[in-house]
């Protein structure tokens, strides 16, 4: 690309985009990263440089960049039929569902098509509110049960279960009905950071907010099997498990959240296998395609699905999504999972996983609270005195990702999630990550590290 170009690009980019997540004051001093080209686990710029991409895009890009198979799906099925609703029906629609029922625990079988993360989860609230109506005629089941430090989405109902405040102050009030518990953070937990092992005493939280609110009010708890913007935190051994015997006791839904967490991230092919747990309802995104073209889920039981399935016209499901489900995306996730599952690159994450994990956990730096996570998901805490565990400032971790993306690796960090702890580095690369390249952040990481202390 000509410097005229890249220049042309910039002046129009800071004239005319209204970037995510960004303060565009000053931002011609500190103009965003243009990316122009991408491969495997890398991406190209205008600045001339070529980067490791440590977070696989925003956590999705999970087969790696450059899968001419998904490229080609893709076209051929624009070429064929560029787009039509599923208030009908399509070949790639009818066999995406299919697939996935495939792949998740048996009875997960209804897929209700959406385009985003955000879309999927505020479907699943839906779908749990009024199936708490027609399921449980004379009772008013609306309330929904996430966690603190969780992240759902940016729509309006996936904010309120949204539990950090940094993202949800500026539009409340909120949508009512939802109320938080603690997540699972066993470094700072209020009720077994002390102890030996966790407690799951957050867990227990849980029911005793359904048993104070009655149980005749809840609809369902929400969650994800590892927190993944708030900060990294794994569910511990016999969380989920805990919340689907809470759930079960109640009579409320249980919405498992695996938007980022699905398609291999975790060593899985499903964060739930871990635990060995079928929720009610899960959503799922970002990995379904890896990011080559915008699709969602929303994916019921069938038991789910038979309480919207009554005599009267009023107890379908009411909502309609224009390109939920748009056939050229769902021949793109087919080509994808035909990636994902031929080359098995759960298995790759589990084991390069392991290995970049126990890789940043040898870091010998003062900054380093705790290293967490599961599979190619990683998160680190870190703090500017181990004894407190106060976190580093602000300045600080703007400072380490500047040096780490000069050393060639794109990581990212929990911005804007709960105020004086967005202290989390993070790294989710593609799943086809190589040991060497596991190296390669590890040592970036490690280097940025030791700049905070001069």
């Amino acid at each position: 690309m000509s410097k005229a170009t890249v220049a042309t690009n910039r002046e129009l980019d800071l004239e005319h985009l209204w970037h995510q997540n960004v303060q565009h004051r000053g931002l011609e001093n500190r103009p965003p990263l243009e990316v122009i080209s991408a491969d495997g686990c890398y991406v190209c710029a205008t600045d001339g440089k070529r980067y490791l991409d440590a977070m696989a895009g925003l956590f999705c890009v999970n087969v790696g960049y450059g899968r001419r198979e998904i490229v080609e799906a893709a076209a051929g099925q624009m070429a064929r039929l560029p787009y039509y609703p599923l208030t009908q029906s399509h070949g790639p629609g009818a066999q995406l569902a299919a697939r996935l029922a495939e792949l998740l625990p048996r009875g997960l079988s209804r897929v209700f098509f959406l385009n985003s993360g955000s879309e999927a989860v505020e479907t699943a609230i839906k779908m749990a509110r009024q199936y708490g109506r027609q399921a449980h005629p004379g009772q008013n089941r609306y309330k929904i049960i996430a966690r603190h430090r969780g992240y759902h989405g940016f729509t309006m109902g996936a904010l309120s279960a949204t539990g950090q405040p940094l993202r949800k102050n500026a539009f409340e009030p909120l949508v009512p009905g939802f109320f938080h518990v603690a997540p699972p953070d066993y470094y700072r937990c209020g009720f077994c950071s002390r102890e030996p092992a966790c407690t799951l005493a957050c867990a227990d939280e849980v029911e005793r907010v359904i048993r104070m609110e009655g149980p005749e009010t809840v609809a369902a708890v929400i969650a994800e099997p590892v927190i993944g913007g708030g900060g990294i935190f794994p569910a511990p051994d016999g969380y989920l498990e805990r919340l689907r015997e809470i759930c079960d006791r109640h009579g409320a839904l249980l919405i498992l959240d695996e938007v980022i967490t699905g398609f291999g991230r975790t060593g899985r092919l499903f964060a739930l296998e871990h635990a060995g747990v079928r929720p009610d309802i899960l959503t799922v995104a970002k990995g379904i395609t890896s990011g080559y073209l915008p699709l969602a889920a929303a994916v019921a039981t069938q038991e789910v699905f038979e309480a919207f399935a009554g005599d009267q016209e009023a107890s379908k499901l009411t909502q309609v999504s224009t390109f939920g489900g748009h056939p050229v995306s769902c021949a793109a996730a087919l080509a994808n999972l035909d990636i994902l599952t031929r080359e098995r690159l759960w298995e790759n994450a589990a084991r390069v996983g392991a290995w970049l994990l126990e890789r940043l956990r040898a870091i010998d730096s003062p900054w380093i609270g705790e290293v967490r996570g599961r599979g190619l998901l990683a998160g680190l805490e870190l703090v500017a005195d181990r004894a407190t565990r106060a976190p580093v400032t602000e300045g600080q971790m703007i400072r380490l990702l500047k040096t780490i993306r000069e050393n060639g690796v794109l990581a990212g960090r929990n911005n804007d999630t709960v105020a004086g702890y967005c202290n989390v580095l993070m790294v989710s690369p593609p799943l086809i990550l190589t040991r060497e390249q596991a190296a390669t952040i590890a040592e970036a990481i490690e280097e940025g590290l030791a700049s905070l202390a001069g």
